[in-house]
């Protein structure tokens, strides 16, 4: 079963209220607008019916105009002949003909209504049809952008995320545990002896005076 039971249904359909109602909305816009689709093509197949049907009925007005135009010379013929009863029954052939085509143009003119009331449905239902997809747009834009949002979340809240941080930890751990080992090798060892302290000095002295002689040589130089 259609959402919409006619044409007048979808013309004062409110989208809104329709969208904000369904479980899915994406589901519901793509079903308003494939019925408004079929209803759309079922309207103007019925106009282009109602047009067919005008012509037709104008060509035999046409036909009937033309037969009584025919009756009415065949009733001043019979009257020049000194037949009155012929001419009589040529123009009741001929009234009959001038009743079916006013009939046929009440018909035409029912006809014409109906083909104007089409064409506002017509456009009506263009409008809401542009309507629908401009909502469809919309709403496949916000699925997209929230979709992507999730992604995004999941890339930096998710559980693969969780499990590469633990990795950084073990990781961060065993690093720890490699300079504590380090530092371990260092805890308890001797102090150095004094003669060690006193050669290190004396070492010292003599690269400060390498470096003293070498810039007062290079300035000399300069």
């Amino acid at each position: 079963m259609g959402i919409f039971s006619r044409t007048r249904d979808i013309i004062a359909a409110n989208f809104t209220d329709l969208l904000d109602k369904a479980e899915d909305p994406s589901k519901m816009i793509r079903m308003i607008i494939l019925e408004m689709e079929e209803t759309l093509v079922e309207v103007r197949a019925s106009a282009a019916r109602t047009i067919a049907d005008q012509k037709e009925m104008r060509r035999h007005i046409a036909k009937l105009e033309k037969l009584q135009e025919s009756w009415t010379e065949k009733a001043e013929l019979a009257l020049s002949k000194d037949r009155e009863d012929l001419a009589k029954a040529a123009l009741v052939e001929r009234q009959k003909a001038f009743d079916m085509a006013e009939q046929l143009g009440i018909e035409v003119s029912v006809l014409d209504d109906a083909l104007r009331a089409s064409e506002e449905d017509i456009a009506k239902l263009q409008n809401k049809l542009r309507d629908a997809r401009a909502r469809q747009n919309v709403i496949q834009t916000r699925l997209e952008s929230a979709q992507n949002r999730f992604k995004l979340r999941e890339a930096y809240a998710g559980s693969k995320v969780q499990e590469a941080f633990s990795r950084f930890d073990v990781m961060e751990r065993r690093a720890d545990m490699a300079e504590g080992r380090a530092d371990a090798l260092g805890l308890g060892a001797p102090a150095k002896t004094l003669e060690e302290e006193i050669a290190e000095l004396q070492s010292s002295d003599k690269v400060d005076a390498e470096l003293a002689a070498l810039k007062a040589r290079l300035n000399k130089e300069g």
